[in-house]
């Protein structure tokens, strides 16, 4: 393919993330001391411990549309690394669709939760149209609890934040991969299931989105079953059997930990086995392969779908791209595609949860009502240590 022709169907692509939503209706205009209750506005507590200096405000594109981005440019570590991938592709973004369409500052959190609440506030309150980030969860949840008539749209790239009122979850939840899993096997006649749960503040989502998910095939969740990381979870697997009489299937929802504790104490008891079968999440894959993840079902992103945008990135920075790359690029060029199908003053809640939703580099997603994501993805069975597909999407929109 020819550079320009290239050009032109990566920005044919890209505008198509907000296509879907030229038939929201009028937009409410309000001036900027409607946007925020004074009285909620404090930030939370910081949470960093030592970070680089401060990389300086960058600006992006001469769109009449205001967006701003908050991301951990000088944290150290891990996370100071995801806000530099999600710069650069915000970068790639603006480049192939948004340059005319916006004007992205994008903002360093330095990693800290205050200051990335602090910075989100300036935001809302100084014109912007959406503010993507933040990366920290504490700072997107105290967003969350912000109130306010003319608030502008958050997009959070915080992992595993639950959503709130107009602030939307953009990162693939485990209660989301849980739910979806457990769907595919729904899907094939699987009728009872019982949740494995490790302890936290997601225990109750996860649960909550799994039920949720079941109903729509006429399946039940069972049981619950929250374990602690302290037992690996072998006395709620030995509850089981006192509990619920011949699942069809357990979902293993970890959170952080491995998998593979509450995995052994199940193949103790002959799970999975030829009547009852394994559903993970998009978590067993943060942790290596181990030998008991086999013939377990997991639906999570498909990595294929980052097609349109990973080689551009890998020739442009010169290092390949990743999930955070995807999610980071997504948001702006969905911002950018509202931007030119509606206008700035597009971003309502009735465009951004537009029940069709929008495909990206993530593959198809839409927004809630409560601020959560519902993704389609592949629906996947573990075997010989690799992901192998067995079917296309576990669901549509």
């Amino acid at each position: 393919m020819e550079a320009g022709q290239e050009g032109r169907s990566l920005r044919t692509w890209a505008i198509a993330l907000g296509l879907a939503v030229i038939v929201s209706g009028c937009q409410s205009k309000g001036n900027v001391s409607e946007v925020l209750d004074p009285a909620a506005v404090a930030a939370p507590a910081g949470q960093n411990g030592a970070a680089g200096p401060a990389q300086t405000t960058q600006s992006l594109g001469i769109g009449t549309t205001k967006v701003t981005m908050l991301l951990p440019l000088s944290a150290s570590g891990t996370s100071g690394e995801t806000g530099r991938k999600m710069r650069d592709a915000a970068k790639l973004a603006m480049t192939d669709i948004g340059n005319g369409l916006l004007t992205l500052t994008i903002e360093d959190t330095k990693g800290d939760s205050a200051q990335a609440g602090k910075l989100a506030v300036q935001a809302i309150t100084t014109g912007s149209k959406v503010v993507i980030g933040p990366t920290e969860l504490p700072a997107a949840q105290h967003i969350a609890t912000l109130s306010g008539s003319k608030r502008p749209p958050v997009l959070a790239l915080a992992d595993n934040f639950a959503g709130g009122a107009g602030v939307y979850a953009v990162r693939l939840s485990e209660a989301d991969s849980a739910a979806a899993g457990a769907a595919g096997l729904a899907a094939k006649g699987s009728k009872k299931f019982v949740l494995f749960v490790a302890e936290g503040s997601d225990a109750s989502s996860v649960e909550k989105r799994v039920a949720n998910g079941l109903s729509i095939y006429g399946a039940t969740l069972a049981v619950t079953l929250p374990y602690s990381a302290g037992d690996g979870g072998a006395k709620a697997v030995d509850q089981m059997g006192s509990l619920v009489d011949a699942p069809d299937a357990v979902i293993v929802a970890s959170g952080e930990g491995s998998p593979s504790p509450v995995l052994a104490a199940l193949k103790s008891k002959g799970i999975p086995g030829k009547a009852i079968s394994v559903v993970g999440t998009d978590r067993w894959l943060e942790h290596p392969m181990d030998p008991l993840f086999e013939g377990a079902y997991i639906a999570t992103l498909d990595p294929s779908e980052t097609g349109p945008i990973a080689d551009r990135f890998r020739t442009t920075y010169n290092y390949p791209a990743d999930v955070n790359v995807a999610y980071a690029y997504d948001m702006v060029a969905l911002t950018a595609g509202i931007a030119s199908a509606v206008g700035p003053d597009g971003f309502s809640k009735q465009t951004l949860e537009n029940p069709n939703g929008f495909r990206g580099s993530t593959g198809l997603f839409r927004f809630r009502a409560d601020g959560s994501s519902q993704r389609s993805m592949p629906f996947y069975r573990i075997e010989k240590g690799a992901l192998k597909l067995v079917a296309k999407s576990t669901s549509g929109f």
